[in-house]
């Protein structure tokens, strides 16, 4: 059963003047696209305007996207300066970023750094990963480790050095490890609720305004293999 973000359920993680985040769930789409969805972004202003009784538009600025069958943490910009600020945070890559990931197949070590080199296809919405460079392609690279066995699938740790399009989910899948329900990426079968099991758990990052270092961490979402870690 998908559960869809509206402005009464909003999972929010931390909230002041000029930064929101949110925990996304599966079916949150964080910016609108051709599904005509209505997008977090949206539902995020709903929230803001109802909660402070704010008259006329609310400014709310998208600095960073989640795929749309992942959940966890994304950071919206309450105020121009912040957003301005944030954006540099992210393009520099001065944030710290932590995903968990289920996967079925165990990756051939216990933790590693993975290298590649992803090219994307407009077409169908998706990249792969090359071991070595191929035109077009922009260098891929993360470090998993894994936290924890289960009966059938492996829990992994994911620190991103680079944010490139599905990253996770093609680096994870060119090394024989597609992440549960990501059919995309050669998983056997589909979730119950059309995700997949890679949720942005934690982030560390300078707020914009205030300087101070923030460290948020996203609860996962409340489903069997989830809470078994």
């Amino acid at each position: 059963m998908k559960i869809v973000s509206t402005k009464d359920n909003l999972q929010v993680i931390h909230e002041d003047n000029h930064i929101i985040v949110i925990n996304k769930r599966v079916g949150d789409i964080v910016q609108g696209d051709k599904t005509g969805d209505k997008p977090l972004s949206e539902v995020v202003k709903e929230y803001i305007k109802d909660k402070y009784n704010k008259p006329g538009e609310v400014f709310l600025g998208v600095v960073h996207r989640l795929d749309r069958p992942t959940t966890g943490i994304v950071v919206f910009a309450r105020t121009s300066k912040a957003l301005t600020r944030l954006n540099e945070l992210f393009k520099n890559r001065e944030t710290q970023k932590t995903y968990w990931a289920v996967v079925k197949n165990k990756p051939p070590k216990n933790q590693d750094k993975l290298v590649h080199y992803l090219k994307r296809n407009e077409k169908n919405n998706s990249s792969k990963a090359h071991l070595k460079e191929v035109p077009d392609s922009k260098v891929a690279s993360l470090d998993y480790t894994i936290i924890k066995e289960l009966n059938n699938y492996f829990a992994l740790e994911i620190n991103l050095h680079t944010g490139r399009h599905h990253q996770i989910r093609a680096q994870l899948a060119a090394i024989g490890s597609p992440i549960k329900g990501d059919l995309k990426y050669g998983f056997d079968r589909s979730n119950p609720d059309g995700g997949i099991h890679l949720h942005a758990r934690k982030l560390i990052f300078i707020h914009p305004v205030s300087k101070e270092n923030i460290t948020l961490i996203a609860q996962t979402p409340n489903e069997i293999i989830w809470n078994a870690i």
